[in-house]
Formats: structure tokens, C-alpha cells, sequence
């Protein structure tokens, strides 16, 4: 497979996006960790972006709920933010010390995020109640989160070397990794119902099924770092290579192929599909658009 790539200034190289999801508008949106800010690039190349209200609050992870607005994660300061596709905000305060990382639509409607510092897993509802449940793990880091194909949630234990799964009761379950220290981070659900991970540390990707048998994928250079992931339609996954400066590309027959970016040193991070490609956040103050030819 071929694959064209080209970058597209966003910001300022200090605003770092770092996370990207595709808005209910069509629109591609991101979150500015170090300006404390989200910014949106239409499909007709316009640029907006929205400094947070309060300000600061070091945004992760975006996605969109199902009130048709986006919802993110601060991590700096203890909330959950929401923007509407019109720019209205407002923010809901979390437990002190929570440290919200990955945030996603739950099957219920909801928004569940990752407690990264407080080992626990939380639901938002729409109207800004939260609800948090305790994980059975000290210090397990809980990073990302993804709705599963089985009405629960499955996320990522950076340190307790673990993907995790909470049923929408809050019951969990817990699946060692096979491969020790492996720190997964990124996770997303796959075409056939199965879920998808990186193993940053590892240098490898991983596939949980609903029943919880892992496989796992040594990468070509295995200090790529893989950071983010998201799922191909066709059954493989695109993934971030934030150690190396390319994205890769994992087919439904278990072949790697990356690709490096133009420019040196991007740090590339959130990664999201659309009709007419791949996306991913760089920290440069940049999204990569990736437009693959599967023929050539």
C-alpha cells in the first residue's frame, strides 16, 4: 500500500495537539494541551480555536457524546470539558486528584473517562452527574478508554501492565498482559468486536477479544513508541509511532507497514479516520493527513 501524506498547520508549535476526533459537524477537532485550548479544522480547511473557560486545564482526550457536543478530558485541573459545535462551554469538576486521561461515549449514553492518578473509572452523564467506581488496583495508571462491542468499556492499566473492562454496573475485570512492562496506552475497538491496544513500551500492538485471549504484535523497530490507535475498517488498525516520527499501519493478516512523516521530530499522538483518510495530531502544531492507495 501507498500512502500520501501531507501536514497541515493548525497553531502555534507550542500549543501541542495532542488528541483528534471527528466532530457530529464533519469537522475534525483537537485538543491543545499545553495552550489549554481545543481548536477545530473545518472540511473546508477554516481554522477556529477556543482557549478553556477557566483557562488552563491541560485537555487530553476528545471525543463526541451523544448530546451532539464534544467532550474532553483536563487533566491539569480535575474536570471534564464540553464544547458545543457553536462554542458554548461549560465544565464539570471531578473528585481532587482524579486526573482524567481517555474519556468515550459509553452504550448508555454517558461519558466515561480514565482516572489516571486516582485508580478509578468514571461516567458523566449528559447533565453532568458523575459517578466514579474503584478499581481493584493501586497505581495501575487507568490511561485510555474505548466502548467495547459488548455494552461495557475497555481501557488501558499503563502500569499495572493490564487492559482493563467495567460492565455499565461498574463490575471489572482485569487481563495481565503477556508480554511484562509493556505499558499499553492507546486502545480502540476493532472492526469484528475485538479491541485494539498499544504497548508503548514494548513496541508492540495488542488484540483483546471479548473473551479476553490476547494477541500480540512485535513491531519492525520495536522503540517506535506506539501511542494512539484506531481502527481500519478493512480489520487492521492505524496506529502513532510518537518514538520514531511515523504512522503505522497494521492489515487484517497481521502485516506492519509505517510510514515516516515530513517533518522531523512531529511527536505525533491522537490519531482519527474519516471517509477521505487518516489524521493524526503532531504536537508541532500540525494534523497529518494521510490518504492511502491499498491497490499500489
Amino acid at each position: 500500500m501507498t500512502v500520501e501524506i501531507r501536514e497541515i498547520a493548525l497553531v502555534g508549535p507550542d500549543a501541542g495537539p495532542y488528541g483528534i476526533t471527528v466532530g457530529p459537524d464533519g469537522a475534525l477537532w483537537l485538543t491543545l494541551v499545553h495552550a489549554g485550548g481545543i481548536a477545530r479544522l473545518g472540511p473546508d480547511g477554516d481554522v477556529r480555536t477556543y482557549p478553556l473557560e477557566p483557562a488552563g486545564g491541560r485537555p487530553l482526550i476528545i471525543t463526541t457524546g451523544s448530546d451532539g457536543a464534544l467532550w474532553f478530558t483536563r487533566s491539569g485541573d480535575d474536570r471534564i470539558g464540553r464544547l458545543t459545535v457553536d462554542g458554548e462551554q461549560r465544565a464539570i469538576a471531578l473528585p481532587a486528584g482524579t486526573g482524567p486521561g481517555g474519556i468515550a461515549a459509553g452504550p448508555d449514553g454517558a461519558l466515561w473517562y480514565a482516572g489516571m492518578t486516582s485508580d478509578t473509572i468514571g461516567r458523566v452523564d449528559t447533565d453532568g452527574t458523575v459517578t466514579g467506581f474503584a478499581l481493584p488496583v493501586t497505581g495501575g495508571f487507568a490511561s485510555m478508554i474505548t466502548a467495547g462491542a459488548d455494552d461495557a468499556l475497555w481501557f488501558t492499566l499503563n502500569r499495572a501492565n493490564a487492559i482493563g473492562r467495567i460492565d455499565l454496573a461498574g463490575r471489572v475485570t482485569l487481563h495481565p498482559l503477556p508480554t511484562p512492562d509493556a505499558g499499553p496506552v492507546g486502545i480502540t475497538l476493532g472492526a469484528d468486536g475485538s479491541v485494539w491496544f498499544v504497548e508503548i513500551a514494548a513496541g508492540q500492538l495488542g488484540r483483546i477479544d471479548p473473551e479476553g485471549e490476547i494477541v500480540e504484535f512485535p513491531l519492525p523497530d520495536r522503540a517506535a513508541r506506539p501511542h494512539a490507535i484506531v481502527a481500519d475498517p478493512a480489520g487492521g488498525a492505524w496506529f502513532t509511532e510518537w518514538g520514531a516520527n511515523r504512522i503505522g499501519h497494521l492489515d487484517a493478516t497481521g502485516r506492519i507497514e509505517s510510514y515516516d512523516l515530513p517533518t522531523p521530530g512531529a511527536e505525533p499522538h491522537g490519531i482519527a479516520t474519516t471517509p477521505d483518510g487518516v489524521w493524526a495530531a503532531l504536537e508541532i502544531g500540525a494534523v497529518a493527513h494521510l490518504t492511502p492507495n491499498p491497490t499500489a
